[in-house]
């Protein structure tokens, strides 16, 4: 594999932050290495291959926080 490759693999257009939203709490988001975090609520989305994976299945719960269930319980979006 070129180094043109790998570079474009592991790369993230910043500019989508300006457009990408949490799909739970529509709250936007901030990098943080090889995640997208949810600004409200703090669901971490991880970005593979350069291509951000926005699934509420596949995001990381905040600590403390056991479901998706118990943090819309929190976030009162039930």
């Amino acid at each position: 594999m070129s180094q043109n490759q790998n570079s474009k693999e592991n790369s993230f257009d910043e500019r989508l932050l300006e457009i990408l939203r949490c799909p739970l709490t529509h709250s936007r988001l901030r990098r943080e290495g090889d995640w997208l975090v949810a600004e409200q609520g703090g669901l971490r989305y991880p970005i593979r291959d350069g291509i951000p994976v926005m699934l509420t299945e596949e995001a990381t719960l905040p600590e403390g926080v056991q479901s998706l269930d118990e943090l819309k319980k929190q976030l009162k979006l039930n």
